[in-house]
């Protein structure tokens, strides 16, 4: 039986990926995450892994390129400006159809910015940020548990639909400590290669070739299809959310990551109040669960959108319910992160006092 041990964020959550069976690391420092490439130099060396620190972001992505198309399971991390940097080989990655795990702790922006917590990169996470038509799975975690847990759940569902699956984070869960548990660790001798890897014709009467450029364009459009037929699959199965204290709610708060962690305390004043206040959590951010807010429509009177952003993830929740309930929203930026009662002083300037 696993043990609970007191770890910083980017620390376990490297810890989480190496027990998901990722044995390769390709990355550049930025702040906050640097705990994690460095963990990674000492611990993948001892699984039999292999780390590389590249000279940019660029370079490290294209690494990841090329062990993705070797069918190994393997990731990078960065930060805000670094995930920037790497927008075109996570563009060629998912046109070529080949999976790896993307870390991002978000931070401080635009620009350079600063190394505070921030979700600001929702919209270039959730909406593909490079060129083309491509969709990656975008998990949310909101404490250092579940981001250890949800490693495994990226890497099998890159696998499973030969995907970039990005982890989103803010510097909040990279720099705290929590005690963790790995509760699951993946034996990567169990893993089957897969048929599609560039590993030779070893075993083979045929050589495998992965590339994401097909000239003609009947071609094209027939990839570019088969890919939205796999979108549209994740969207159907895919979607994740956590329901809290919604079953009698009357209003809720949509957030996520950090800013949910923060609301749920929110949720808890407003209720020793007598507001009937809930919180409606996306674990997936996409696919968005949609339907999941949907199911609300006609039971509670109002939506609170609670963001380290100015309306990103407010598009979403507004798309989500068409009109059909009254929305507000409150964020802070650069940096800023507000408190439960913050949070419920906007509630209560939006919707009065929830009765």
């Amino acid at each position: 039986m696993s043990e609970k041990v007191l770890m910083k964020g980017a620390e376990a959550l490297a810890e989480g990926a190496i027990r998901a069976g990722c044995r390769f690391y390709f990355g550049y420092p930025i702040t906050p995450q640097n705990e994690t490439p460095e963990y990674m130099s000492r611990r993948l060396p001892e699984v039999g892994g292999r780390f590389v620190q590249a000279e940019s972001e660029v370079a490290s992505i294209n690494m990841v390129y090329g062990a993705a198309c070797a069918g190994v399971r393997v990731m990078t991390s960065s930060s805000s400006p670094g995930i920037s940097l790497m927008q075109e080989g996570i563009s060629y990655i998912s046109g070529s159809g080949v999976p790896c795990v993307v870390m991002n702790a978000m931070r401080g922006g635009p620009g350079l910015g600063n190394v505070a917590p921030a979700q600001a990169d929702y919209l270039q996470a959730v909406k593909g940020g490079g060129n083309g038509d491509y969709k990656r799975i975008v998990l949310a975690p909101a404490s250092i548990q579940e981001g250890v847990d949800l490693f495994v759940d990226a890497f099998d569902l890159a696998d499973k639909y030969r995907m970039v699956v990005m982890v989103i984070v803010d510097g909040l869960i990279g720099q705290m400590m929590e005690p963790v548990e790995f509760k699951t660790t993946v034996d990567v001798n169990a893993l089957k290669k897969p048929d599609w890897a560039t590993t030779g014709r070893h075993g083979r009467d045929h050589a495998n070739i992965i590339s994401s450029l097909m000239m003609d364009t009947a071609t094209l459009e027939k990839w570019n299809l088969e890919l939205q037929a796999k979108y549209a699959q994740v969207a159907a199965t895919e979607s994740r959310i956590e329901e809290y204290e919604m079953a009698d709610a009357e209003y809720a708060i949509v957030a996520y990551g950090t800013m949910a962690r923060i609301a749920k305390t929110t949720v808890r004043t407003a209720r020793a109040r007598g507001i009937k206040l809930g919180l409606l959590r996306p674990i997936t951010v996409w696919p968005f669960p949609t339907k999941q807010l949907q199911k609300y429509v006609g039971q509670i009177k109002g939506a609170l959108t609670v963001e380290l952003a100015y309306r990103q993830l407010f598009e979403d929740v507004e798309l989500a319910l068409c009109g059909k309930v009254p929305l507000g929203w409150y964020g802070r930026g650069g940096g800023v992160v507000p408190g439960p009662q913050e949070i419920l002083a906007a509630f209560e300037e939006q919707f009065g006092k929830g009765r």
